[in-house]
């Protein structure tokens, strides 16, 4: 009878400890972007921000449908808008360092991250965007609503897998 007792006393006091925290590893999120440079955001550690999917989610949503060079017919983004991110940042001059998970980095003026202008894509088609789709996020400008979106340059700051920006003036 002890031997029964003993393994359910383990049972019941260990198993739900390790349910949970299963859990809340499960829901804790991970780090997609990092921000750095001349910010001025309230709680910015060290000129540093990090988001999460749901950080991000909370500034706000702009979703932007259009072709691009990169993918086949009309496709559905949604994500921030790349100005109000650096608007809850305290950025409002200078240049984005904008950073792929592979180290390969874009120039994007401040002056070109307008409303209405390129966003900071977490889904594409409704689905989240895997690394292996070109996500956790990728920089994508409403390329079908105006010539000014169909230029070299664009095409160029349409960075896939950022993982970091870095702002300086």
């Amino acid at each position: 009878m002890m031997t029964k007792f003993t393994l359910f006393c383990f049972l019941a006091f260990s198993l739900p400890a390790a349910i949970l925290a299963d859990v809340a590893s499960n829901t804790k999120s991970e780090i997609i972007l990092t921000v750095t440079g001349e910010i001025a955001a309230p709680g910015a550690e060290g000129r540093k921000m990090a988001y999460d999917l749901s950080d991000l989610a909370e500034l706000g949503s702009t979703t932007i449908k259009t072709t691009t060079i990169w993918t086949e017919g009309l496709q559905t983004f949604e994500g921030v808008e790349l100005a109000t991110l650096l608007k809850t940042l305290g950025v409002t001059e200078g240049v984005i360092k904008a950073i792929a998970l592979n180290d390969y980095a874009v120039e994007i003026p401040v002056a070109d991250a307008v409303s209405g202008g390129p966003i900071l894509a977490y889904k594409r088609n409704g689905q989240f965007m895997s690394v292996r789709d070109k996500g956790p996020l990728w920089v994508i400008f409403p390329y079908d609503s105006s010539a000014q979106f169909r230029t070299e340059v664009t095409y160029s700051q349409s960075i896939w897998q950022l993982a970091k920006i870095e702002i300086t003036h």
